[in-house]
């Protein structure tokens, strides 16, 4: 085999405070023409960095300090910007994780398809449209001919994450860096995604590198792969072979994380009264209506997962529950009391008893703010405490989410991981000292081994403090670590309810089978097994459609 990219020795430093750091220490890697590496490894790693560095380019604040990165004979670290300029979008190019904040939201999609082949020459701009819909007709996008002149805005996430994927090889180029694309997706739109992704880069011969935290999804994508721990390179290995002998303990540790699971509880007596009734609520954004007749109950210490693909109303019924978004009919009861509609009308007590934890712990905590003082505002507004009360409170809070107080009591946001935000937002939910928490798809942006150490610390809590969560999620694996009883929600509407190891046996309803066969196993043959048993249009979007 001909080989496309090779890399030597590579170092890269970070600046911070004025002192260069080292981020990357000393990584090797050999791509193939035609090849498909997987580079996993939890956040910090150093990923992305490395999948970045491959096309010759650094982020602001990053450095490559030694090393060589060869592609088709050129050394990138050396080339000259005019050089990598003409090698970048045509024989180059990068799939970013997020989509949506890629794409300019102000063109169409086909004006910006076509921008990378007329300027490198390759194709003039009608040659070049006629392409991009015949991309768009390979990856499986509905309507190809319509859809390119549409705006970002106006299509799903999955079928954005595919036209991003059209775009990268409109140029036909040699390599491309998928970095976590399906990592924000539903189950049922990743496998779509997945299978597209595999489809386009078998049939052009395309190299690839795979960036992910999600082992099973690099199961179906790679030949080889390669594990990172904090800039270090752990092991590398054909897929076969690391999946089943994995040598470095390292490895044999992230395969473990998938093995998590928490026994179920007992059945809940009938006669018991729930924490949280949700009773026939139907409501609407403007005049349509997005939930229809939904009904669920939550009782004291005990898990209900929420789940369903991306629209399907699930952080909808969240806030119904919250009082954000009143319900047009049918009302929430808080143990066996109907609560106020509106969050407006609720007392102090009835808005303390139900909190919440959002998806992207970056947003939900104020930059400017200190962890301390983050935490201490609940602390001060529900439970009235000053001075050295609150800050003993905020101490044990900060202990009880396993950080050291005397570290992070005075740092910033910016200076914590992701998983370090999340449990953050953990602590801020408890200091209102709550019986109900919703758990809004707090696991999904975070790697396996840092998402079960929060799946972990809830269900401490839960057993410590006899909290109620309602879990909101797309990620089955995750039901099947934490939940007691599972709602299955489509298109607004409760399709399926019951305890989870009756959801997880079939008989099934058609839609929830369908989740269930949509999540990636660990297993090389799983979505080629899948593809050949179902065929292209029995999943994803097109079994949903059926449905």
């Amino acid at each position: 085999m001909t080989r496309l990219l090779k890399i030597r020795g590579l170092k890269i430093e970070g600046r911070s405070d004025e002192t260069w750091s080292s981020i990357i220490r000393g990584v090797d890697l050999d791509l193939n023409k035609g090849e498909v590496l997987g580079l996993i490894g939890e956040s910090g790693a150093g990923k992305s960095t490395v999948g970045l560095a491959a096309m010759g380019f650094t982020r602001d604040g990053v450095r490559i300090s030694d090393g060589t990165v060869e592609f088709d004979g050129i050394d990138l670290v050396q080339a000259s910007a005019d050089v990598k300029r003409d090698l970048l979008g045509k024989r180059i190019a990068y799939v970013a994780q997020s989509a949506a904040a890629s794409f300019n939201p102000a063109h169409r999609l086909i004006d910006q398809h076509t921008e990378g082949p007329v300027q490198h020459g390759v194709q003039g701009r009608k040659e070049s449209e006629e392409d991009g819909i015949e991309l768009y007709r390979r990856l499986r996008l509905p309507n190809p001919e319509e859809i390119g002149f549409r705006y970002p805005h106006q299509v799903s996430g999955g079928q954005l994450q595919r036209a991003m994927t059209a775009m990268a090889m409109s140029c036909r180029p040699d390599l491309i860096i998928f970095d976590e694309p399906t990592t924000a997706l539903d189950v049922t739109t990743q496998i779509d995604v997945l299978a597209a992704i595999r489809d386009i880069v078998e049939q052009f011969d395309t190299a690839a590198i795979y960036i992910t935290h999600d082992l099973a999804v690099v199961a179906q994508m790679a030949d080889r792969i390669k594990v990172l721990l904090k800039g270090d390179e752990v092991e590398e290995a054909d897929t076969r072979t690391m999946l089943s002998a994995p040598t470095e303990d390292y490895t044999k540790s992230l395969w473990a994380v998938r093995g998590f699971e928490r026994p179920a509880k007992p059945a809940v007596a009938r006669a018991s009264t729930p924490v949280v009734a949700v009773k026939g609520i139907t409501a609407s954004y403007g005049k349509t209506d997005v939930l229809h007749d939904v009904s669920f109950d939550i009782h004291a210490g005990r898990t209900v997962a929420v789940v369903g693909e991306s629209g399907s109303g699930k952080s909808t019924a969240a806030r119904c529950i919250t009082g954000l978004l009143p319900p047009r009919i049918g009302h929430i009861e808080f143990d066996g009391v109907p609560l106020p509609a509106d969050y407006r009308k609720r007392s102090k007590d009835q808005l303390r008893q139900a909190q919440m934890i959002y998806q992207m712990a970056d947003t939900a905590l104020n930059p400017r703010k200190t962890i301390g003082e983050i935490i201490g505002r609940p602390v001060e507004f529900y439970m009235g405490l000053k001075g050295r009360e609150k800050r003993k409170r905020v101490e044990y809070l900060l202990g009880e989410i396993e950080l050291e107080p005397s570290q992070y009591l005075h740092r910033l946001p910016s200076e914590l991981s992701g998983g370090q935000k999340q449990r953050v937002g953990i602590a801020r939910a408890l200091a209102a000292e709550p019986k109900f928490i919703i758990c809004d798809e707090v696991t999904s942006a975070l790697d396996q081994l840092v998402a079960e150490g929060i799946l972990k610390l809830l269900a401490r809590l839960q057993d410590e403090l006899g909290l109620s969560y309602m879990f909101i999620t797309h990620d089955l694996a995750t039901v099947k670590a934490i939940a007691d009883e599972v709602v299955v929600m489509k298109d607004g509407k409760v399709i399926e309810q019951g305890p989870k190891l009756d959801m997880f046996q079939p008989p099934h309803h058609p839609y929830t089978d369908l989740l269930l066969s949509s999540v990636p196993e660990m297993d090389p043959d799983w979505l080629t097994n899948l593809l050949q048993e179902r065929g292209l249009d029995n999943i994803g979007d097109a079994a949903t459609d059926k449905l």
